[in-house]
């Protein structure tokens, strides 16, 4: 299967809009196409034909894409309850409740076996998938259990373009190799 990835700088930086257009220009250009994001974090779900719960944006990339959108597309749905709790989405089921801490020691594993699966359900269907991320790949504290980003990118086989918002914060890069450090010390 063929596709691209969109990870963003940050939340909110216009990532599902990106997929939504990919997913439409994809379709335009006659490949069989599905938008994938492997976890989302919403309140604001978008029910299946078959009455199922997947993120919103999932429901209106496969709009865009001209298809019907299926629990495959966003395996892991997180809907955020007091109490720092959330409940757990898996393929359109509740599965339980869990806090962060809870989550992120105890359903890493059944998170990676859930994407694989969702990713091969959509290689049977699909040629082509335009993928989405969260948040931001650059969250160094998350990156050794992360299941949104990077990880995704590299199960998928599929590049990844990085897309920013100069509102926040935008993006800062430094070519080390070409930066020359001045390390003595100047006579005042």
């Amino acid at each position: 299967m063929r596709g691209i990835m969109i990870q963003g700088t940050s939340s909110d930086v216009g990532k599902s809009m990106i997929c939504t257009a990919f997913c439409r220009i994809f379709s335009d250009e006659g490949f069989e196409v599905a938008p994938f994001k492997s976890q989302n974090m919403s309140n604001n779900s978008y029910v299946t034909i078959l009455g199922e719960e997947i993120g919103r944006a999932q429901g209106v990339q496969a709009e865009a894409a001209r298809v019907l959108a299926t629990v495959d597309m966003n395996p892991i749905l997180l809907k955020p309850e007091s109490g720092m709790k959330s409940q757990v989405i898996l393929f359109g089921e509740k599965l339980e409740t869990m806090d962060g801490m809870d989550y992120r020691a105890q359903f890493y594993e059944k998170g990676l076996k859930a994407i694989d699966q969702a990713l091969a359900n959509l290689a049977q269907d699909f040629t082509h998938l335009v993928i989405e991320g969260a948040g931001s790949p650059a969250e160094v504290n998350l990156n050794d259990r992360e299941i949104v980003n990077m990880t995704v990118a590299k199960r998928a086989d599929v590049p990844v373009i990085l897309v920013a918002d100069i509102e926040r914060g935008g993006v800062f890069c430094i070519d080390y190799r070409n930066a020359r450090f001045d390390t003595r010390k100047t006579a005042s």
